[in-house]
């Protein structure tokens, strides 16, 4: 009996209410198991960058303390390194830390698109392009799988924002869905081959995603031919039936039957075909076969001390050399007295916060590296308060070191406030303290190396004053000697950047509408993302997208290219080794003048390392959809033919080598009369009428009415400004937020205000029984201004749930 047919025998042994029972999980982590057929409970964890595995009572964002496991840079910092097989090697390592402790399912990687750089939660993605996000996330879905752990990959699909991303719809045209924020996905699927996919909590074109059956069947099953299961976003399901008939296998967490019941009714009803349950088990107990070998108890201990310097290598190729002008770094004897000034330099910013949040084994802080160096380290100050706020003594003594030194590295970034899961940023700057010492900073006259921590672009107004920018992301537990490395030259950087660095927020496409409405988000901005948007427009920017310096140079010559592939000549010029990104782009005909179309997109990239003076032929295959469009009128993928610019270099801006190749097809039309701005490329004009021509239908509402009584579909942020006990009920979680702020807890104070984006429906599903559906009607009630009717029936459903509860213990 093959594994299909045993999964087929398990599933007919089954009655309908343990088939039910398998579609959400025993507790916070755990799926239910059904013991008298041999059917396990498997875990599922967090894990992006590193095993979240709680050891004792289980949360969502952080709140109880996980195991100790490695912390791996994130994301937005590995893909920095341009380096799939790296990434690799980190999955591989992700993998064996979960199998050891028999881990089914890793829910990483985060590959939704960098679409603002406000977006709280950017640091656990990727790239603002889908290509590169795609093929990154595929290598570290590899590497994670080959030790039987299931990668998840998440949040699926136009997770773009964390301002009421459990309610909000993201209104997007056919065309961006599938070219921008779906391409990234099916690479992690068709290439990656990930075994679970995880569906956001967020609404796409009215439903949301995790019932969303052109997401889950149409695309992910049908297009695509995957074979896996999609599990909910923590909290995230709305119907469960309809999510079942959508595609969506496993809801978590556990909601303590109350939607096993639902299911079980529903077939029992007739409007849930028992075939399409029978699927979504069949779904389970595949994944459970595959991840079994990971968690029989016979896979190795986790070797901690080779991934600690696993995380170090990898943040080590994953830093950015943004700027170097005169040639400060590296730094070495010749330097004389280094000053070491800011918090994040003691204290280094390394992961960002949510669900992500992992405990490190060790924690490797850049000071305590540079002093170890070799480097004669004068002094040490934090310089300013790490949450802003000003302090005169902190800034004085920082300047009086300041003064005594050769050159300065100065620490900056975005604290743990700033980034972190269900919140986004208020605005793209560094905090004022920190902005206020480095003015003074320069005015001494001594050289400056700014190191920076985050995990998404910040406006740098002293770029063009200081000697050298060196962007370290959020670079995991081994980021001090990563950063100390590379500032000393012991390792030459070899990061670029996998976003654009614009040079105020105002100039991003999205900054005027981006989580500024309630009920819907609008993306207007269509497929022009980052540096399709700003190429387009010819706009300024800090650092292009792919920019990144090296301490040696690079040469490129005799480009070719077919339909397939480029092939370039690369040779180190300099007097070190290194390693180049090479960046191959394609221009579209005619520069797409007239056209809805970007003026070039990237086709493919390769990463070579190189001695000094040494060459090699470097082949960069081109990506399935490199010389393809979106059609939406057939709904697929079409070539777009013409002669294409293949485009050879070291940044979208930095082009060093140019051929031409022709592509064959039938003629694809990307004119667009009705859509000027879409031609343009100026998608920041773009009104409600033109974007209402582009997605072929009348605009949804941009924020919540406030008239109509509350429902149980609707969030908690809901009830201000109601007045009564609805504000009473908001103030109160404000506040706890605003108060653990104060007390110097930052995660603990976003993880609060995560509580407002909740639907009151999971009040009654994620409350562990204690509270049921009635109960909630007088919640309900209460915020809607009928306060004691509301306390009356609250108090009532609760006698009678309790009764039904001394009546089930008593038996």
């Amino acid at each position: 009996m093959g594994a299909n047919d045993d999964v087929i025998s398990r599933r007919h042994a089954m009655t309908l209410t343990e088939k039910a029972s398998l579609m959400s999980g025993a507790n916070f982590w755990n799926t239910k198991p059904v013991e008298r057929l041999g059917v396990p409970s498997i875990m599922l964890t967090d894990g992006p960058h590193g095993l979240r595995k709680q050891g004792g009572a289980a949360d969502h964002l952080g709140l109880n303390a996980s195991i100790p496991a490695t912390c791996f840079p994130t994301a937005a910092t590995l893909a920095n390194s341009w380096d799939p097989t790296l990434i690799t090697r980190v999955g591989e390592a992700l993998g064996t830390e979960a199998a050891a402790e028999r881990v089914s399912v890793l829910l990483g990687p985060g590959l939704n698109i960098k679409r603002n750089p406000l977006s709280g939660r950017n640091f656990e993605y990727f790239s603002e392009d889908p290509f590169l996000s795609g093929t990154l996330a595929a290598a570290l879905i590899r590497g994670i799988q080959s030790h039987g752990v299931a990668a998840s990959a998440k949040h699926f699909a136009v997770n773009s924002q964390e301002t009421h991303r459990m309610s909000i719809d993201e209104v997007v045209d056919e065309r961006a869905l599938h070219e921008t924020y779906l391409e990234g996905f099916r690479i992690a699927v068709t290439a990656g081959g990930a075994w679970t996919i995880m569906s956001s909590y967020n609404k796409v074109n009215g439903t949301y995603a995790n019932e969303n059956r052109m997401l889950l069947t149409d695309t992910l099953r049908t297009r695509w031919g995957w074979d896996g299961l999609v599990v909910s976003d923590w909290g995230g399901n709305n119907d469960r039936v309809a999510a079942l008939e959508a595609g969506s296998t496993l809801e978590m967490p556990s909601t303590d039957g109350v939607t096993d019941r639902e299911i079980v009714a529903a077939v029992e009803a007739g409007t849930l075909d028992e075939s399409v349950l029978d699927a979504r088990v069949d779904e389970l107990l595949t994944l459970i076969d595959r991840t079994a070998a990971a968690t029989d108890g016979t896979a190795p201990a986790a070797d901690h001390d080779a991934h600690h310097q696993l995380a170090i290598d990898a943040a080590a190729q994953s830093v950015v050399l943004a700027s170097n002008v005169r040639g400060t770094l590296p730094l070495g004897p010749q330097s004389g007295r280094v000053a070491v000034i800011g918090d994040f330099a003691a204290t280094p910013r390394y992961q960002g916060a949510g669900s992500s949040l992992v405990n490190p084994t060790r924690v490797d802080a850049p000071l305590d590296a540079l002093r170890e160096s070799g480097l004669d380290i004068i002094g040490f100050e934090k310089g300013f308060r790490r949450r802003d706020g000003a302090s005169r003594s902190l800034a004085s003594r920082a300047l009086k070191l300041a003064r005594r030194a050769d050159v300065v590295v100065l620490f900056l970034g975005l604290d743990e406030s700033a980034e972190a899961e269900g919140i986004d940023r208020a605005h793209m700057r560094l905090a004022q303290n920190q902005l206020d010492l480095t003015r003074e900073l320069i005015a001494c006259g001594v050289p400056i190396v700014v190191v920076l921590a985050g995990g998404a672009p910040v406006e740098l107004p002293f770029a063009q004053d200081v000697d050298a920018i060196v962007l370290g992301y959020l670079g995991g537990q081994g980021v001090g000697p990563a950063l100390a490395a590379v500032l000393t030259g012991e390792v030459n950087p070899s990061g670029k950047l996998a976003e654009s660095y614009p040079l105020r927020y105002s100039d991003v496409p999205s900054a005027a509408s981006f989580s500024r409405t309630e009920a819907s988000s609008e993306h207007r901005d269509s497929i022009y993302i980052g540096y399709r948007y700003y190429d387009k427009i010819g706009a300024e920017v800090r650092y292009p997208f792919g920019h990144g310096l090296s301490y040696t140079t690079f040469e490129y010559s005799n480009l070719q290219a077919d339909a397939t592939s480029a092939r370039v000549t690369v040779t180190n010029t300099g007097d070190r080794a290194g390693a180049e990104v090479v960046q191959v782009y394609l221009e579209a005909p005619d520069a797409a003048a007239g056209q809805f179309r970007a003026v070039r997109e990237l086709g493919g990239f390769a990463k070579v390392a190189l001695q000094p003076g040494e060459s090699a032929e470097v082949e960069v295959s081109f990506a399935e959809h490199a010389f393809s469009a979106y059609d939406v009128e057939a709904h697929d993928w079409r070539v777009a033919p013409g002669t294409y610019t293949v485009l050879a270099g070291a940044s979208s801006r930095d082009i060093r080598a140019r051929a031409e190749v022709v592509i064959e097809g039938a003629p694809f039309d990307f004119a667009a009369d009705d859509l000027p701005h879409y031609v343009s490329g100026q998608v920041d004009r773009v009104g409600a009428d033109e974007y209402s021509r582009l997605l072929g239908r009348e605009l949804p509402a941009a924020d919540w009415v406030r008239q109509r009584p509350l429902t149980r579909d609707d969030i908690i942020a809901q009830a201000q400004g109601r007045g009564g006990f609805a504000s009473l009920f908001y103030t109160l979680i404000i506040t706890t937020s605003r108060v653990l702020m104060l007390l110097g807890r930052p995660h603990a104070a976003n993880n609060t205000r995560f509580v407002l984006d909740l639907p009151f429906r999971s009040i009654e599903r994620m409350s562990g029984g204690m509270v049921d559906a009635d109960m909630l009607d007088g919640l309900l009630l209460m915020v809607n201004g009928r306060f004691l009717r509301g306390v009356r029936h609250a108090f009532s459903a609760w006698r009678a749930h309790r009764a039904i509860q001394r009546a089930a213990e008593r038996n």
